[in-house]
């Protein structure tokens, strides 16, 4: 008994003809025929009701595809993993990121990767980084890019920096605040406030900034970036985020970049702690390591690119 033999019975009992059965399967059908009895003759009883017009499984034969079914699915899942794990010519990829790098680096990133590995299946989740954390717990992703500072000090994670990126505030060319010679961070709350999940360390530090003991809950929380910057473009809305997820709109007018006269100089703590978090311990696949140094790639030519201009 063989793989081979099992699968010409599952074949026989979906075509429930040796004729039919043996042509999917690509060979004669006498050869069909000697190997459907062959796994017979290894079980020592009829498996197929020949008297039976439409061949229907005897109640051994039941017993024998059940078994049949499962084992040739274990064989193609076991197949599919190691082809996963040692290759990049098959498998698929499954990997997360935040709103802000799903904006550009994670799209420029899969562009290349998909060039350079096309038969890999890429499948990337966008979600706050509460939620990626969730899911790389859970194992349905291998990593994820996003804010790292809930995750550095966690046994279970660890963590590869990329470039932060400069967190700012943002509204419509228009907004009543623009009128204003000068502007404090409290002037913000008179608005609606518009951000994706905040990590509690920014939160603690607008928090700190405007004299609050907590900074509240923003009015409008979404993980679509694009939706977010659309919001605040046609609302009084203050938008709050990454810098690179907008910056073709500062570009072009459609929108403008908040200064605070009480903002302190330096403050990092605003910048996104931008990086790659994976499970301690896990074994990457050689598509998600070969993803990672595409991100690093990307993210470093994007870095350079800023600078020099």
């Amino acid at each position: 008994m063989d793989l081979r033999q099992l699968r010409y019975f599952i074949a026989l009992n979906e075509h429930r003809s040796f004729v039919r059965a043996a042509d999917a399967m690509g060979i004669t059908q006498p050869a069909f025929s000697r190997s459907i009895q062959g796994l017979e003759q290894e079980f020592g009883c009829m498996l197929v009701d020949r008297g039976n017009k439409d061949l229907r499984p005897t109640p051994e034969g039941q017993v024998v595809l059940e078994h049949a079914l499962t084992l040739v699915q274990g064989a193609a899942l076991l197949n599919a993993e190691v082809m996963q794990m040692t290759k990049l010519d098959a498998g698929e990829l499954h990997f997360g990121c935040g709103p802000a790098p799903a904006m550009n680096l994670v799209p420029d990133a899969v562009a290349q990767f998909v060039n350079a590995h096309p038969k890999v299946r890429t499948c990337f989740q966008v979600d706050n980084w509460e939620k990626l954390g969730r899911a790389l717990k859970r194992e349905e992703i291998e990593f994820f890019i996003a804010d790292t500072r809930q995750f550095e000090t966690d046994p279970h994670f660890q963590t590869q920096a990329l470039t932060p990126k400069r967190g700012v505030f943002f509204c419509r060319p228009g907004h009543p605040l623009l009128a204003r010679e000068s502007l404090t961070t409290n002037d913000m709350f008179d608005y609606p406030l518009a951000t994706t999940l905040l990590p509690p360390g920014i939160r603690k530090l607008l928090a700190n900034i405007t004299g609050r003991l907590d900074f509240s809950q923003p009015t409008i929380e979404t993980d679509h970036f694009p939706a977010l910057v659309k919001v605040v473009m046609q609302s009084n809305a203050i938008g709050i985020g990454t810098e690179e997820g907008f910056a073709e709109e500062i570009a072009k007018g459609t929108l403008v970049v908040l200064q605070w006269r009480n903002w302190p100089r330096n403050v990092e703590n605003m910048h996104a702690q931008c990086g790659i978090v994976s499970l301690t311990g896990a074994r990457l696949s050689p598509a998600a390591r070969a993803m990672i140094e595409t991100l690093v790639a990307v993210d470093k030519g994007e870095h350079e690119k800023r600078k020099a201009g």
